[in-house]
Formats: structure tokens, C-alpha cells, sequence
């Protein structure tokens, strides 16, 4: 009976929306919820009232309902993403219509969002370093700057502010870092010299600039050895010399026994040599420091390192 007397109101509520009458209509559709919770399209259609008067948090929810009610309902994810990139929440958007595509990969109205979601936070991107290289100009931050505007010009290179912005700081950044330079003492010069090799990704070359860096310095305890001892790590990391990542990475430890990037790094080389159990130490520890300390990015990837170690040390001893 009640789920009969259920769609007797959703059919008025119908009636409701195509009159333009949507608030009407809410209220029909939310006594058909109140008779019978499992009907997903009660959901979804009072979702759609409340997009028609722009009402997105409630337009979002009821697309969640949606979904917890019936998971392959398709048109729910679009429902709940249409209300969340209106209010500006583009990751949880965009995270509502990548599920929605893992059920329905050809639907259209999904494809159609993602890709303006995307687009949307590649311009949100731009804008961004747009106000952030203002300021980092203003602070004569010429090297950040310059950086920051290199990496919103590869999402937009035509952008004619970018470009501006460009114009303007890549000649102050040259001429500062031709001071900073003339600056730098003889074994300072041989480090950046390794710096430029890396970043063209000439490894074998840069391992070695780092090499003569160190010899020519006696206290390996210095800030200057040990960015060489952790550069050069990164070098042997990218050659797949792992022994060479553990060493050197180890080197870094003994000096500053909380350098994440050297943990991280001895830790993947460390798996990839198959010594599980001293990957799984250095993961936890630098889980232990917490994500506000390590960076969401190297917590992820501690955290799903620990996952994996567990797993195969548990494999290994069965």
C-alpha cells in the first residue's frame, strides 16, 4: 500500500516539475520518500528541483542518497557531482563522476562534466599562479616566480597574462641568479653545476659533479654535503643503482635522522632489493611524524608502501 501511495505522489510531483512548480514538487517527492525510502528515482528527482532553484547543497545530498540507495544508478553520480561543482567543489565533483563512468564508461552526460570539471581546474590552476607569482615578484622572489609561471604556461601557453608576467620576470631572475652565482664559493658551483645535470636528466654526469663536490669537502656533516649526499641519491635512484640510493640515503640519516626525502627514498630502494623489513622501519617512521609534518603526498605514499610491505613480509612468512 505505501509504496503504491509512494508513487501516487512522485506522479504529482511530476506533474509538479514539468509546470515549472518545483518547490511543489519538492514537497510531493519528499512524501513519497517518507512512504517508501527505497525508491531511488525520488531521490533523483527531487535532486533535480533543487538544482532547477539553484538549492546545490541539497541537490548534492540527494544525489548521495541517491547512490547509498541504488549504486548502479548512473544518473546519481551525475546528480551529486552536478551539485558539488556548483558549489565550487571540483575534486569531490570530479570524484563523483569518475565512479559514475566505472559503471556507465560511455555515458555522456558524465563525459560531457568531467571534462568541463577538468577544465575548470585548469583555469582555477592558472589564475592561481597568476596571484601567486604577483607575489612572489613583489617579495623579488625572481626563481620562484619564474617557476611558478614555467608550470601555469605548460596549462595555458597562450595565456597573454602568463606570457606578460614571463616577459617581465624571466630577465630580473637571470640577472639575480648572475649575482647569486658570481657569489657562490668554488665548491658551492660544482654542486649547482651537478643541479643543472640533473634537471636536464644527465645523471651519470651530475653523480659525478656531486662526487667532486664531496671530495673537496671535509666536513660531511655540512649543509652542502649533505644536499649532495641526498642529490646524488636521487640520481642513483633514477639509474636504478640501489645500493648506490641506500648509501648515500644512509649517509643523509646519520646526520639528520629525520630527512624525509632520504627515508622515503632508502625505503623504495630498500623493496626494490628486496630487503622488506628495513623498507617497513623507514615507512613507519616517517608515518610516525605525521601528515602534517611529512606532506600529504610522502604520507600517501609511506602509507601505501606499508600496506604493501605488510602483505608480502605476511606472503613470505606463510
Amino acid at each position: 500500500m505505501s509504496k503504491a501511495a509512494a508513487q501516487a505522489k512522485k506522479n504529482e510531483g511530476n506533474a509538479f516539475f514539468k509546470n515549472k512548480q518545483y518547490k511543489e514538487a519538492i514537497a510531493k517527492y519528499t512524501e513519497a520518500i517518507g512512504l517508501d525510502q527505497s525508491d531511488v528515482t525520488f531521490y533523483s528527482n527531487r535532486s533535480a528541483c533543487y538544482a532547477a532553484l539553484n538549492m546545490w547543497a541539497e541537490a548534492a545530498e540527494d544525489g548521495r542518497q541517491c547512490i547509498m540507495t541504488d549504486k548502479s544508478f548512473v544518473k546519481g553520480y551525475f546528480r551529486a557531482a552536478l551539485g558539488l561543482q556548483n558549489l565550487g567543489n571540483l575534486e569531490g565533483a570530479l570524484d563523483a563522476v569518475k565512479r559514475g563512468l566505472g559503471i556507465d564508461s560511455q555515458n555522456a552526460d558524465l563525459k560531457k562534466m568531467s571534462r568541463e570539471i577538468e577544465e575548470s581546474q585548469r583555469m582555477k590552476k592558472v589564475e592561481a599562479a597568476i596571484a601567486q607569482s604577483k607575489t612572489q615578484m613583489d617579495d623579488r622572489d625572481y626563481a620562484a616566480a619564474v617557476k611558478t609561471l614555467d608550470a601555469a604556461l605548460r596549462l595555458d601557453p597562450s595565456n597573454a597574462t602568463l606570457n606578460r608576467l614571463m616577459e617581465e620576470a624571466r630577465p630580473k631572475f637571470e640577472r639575480s641568479e648572475k649575482q647569486r652565482l658570481a657569489g657562490l664559493d668554488p665548491k658551492e658551483k660544482i654542486k649547482e653545476e651537478g643541479d643543472k645535470y640533473f634537471k636536464a636528466a644527465n645523471f651519470e654526469l651530475a653523480i659525478k659533479s656531486y662526487t667532486k663536490c664531496l671530495d673537496s669537502i671535509s666536513d660531511k656533516s655540512s649543509e652542502l654535503a649533505i644536499k649532495c649526499y641526498n642529490n646524488r641519491a636521487a640520481c642513483y635512484k633514477q639509474l636504478s643503482n640501489f645500493d648506490g640510493t641506500i648509501a648515500d640515503s644512509t649517509a643523509v640519516l646519520e646526520y639528520k635522522p629525520d630527512d624525509i626525502k632520504a627515508l622515503m627514498r632508502r625505503a623504495q630502494a630498500y623493496e626494490a632489493c628486496e630487503r622488506y623489513k628495513s623498507a617497513l622501519q623507514d615507512v613507519r617512521q616517517v608515518l610516525s611524524y605525521g601528515i602534517d609534518v611529512v606532506g600529504k603526498p610522502s604520507y600517501d605514499l609511506a602509507n601505501g608502501m606499508q600496506h604493501r610491505l605488510n602483505k608480502v613480509i605476511l606472503l613470505l612468512k606463510s
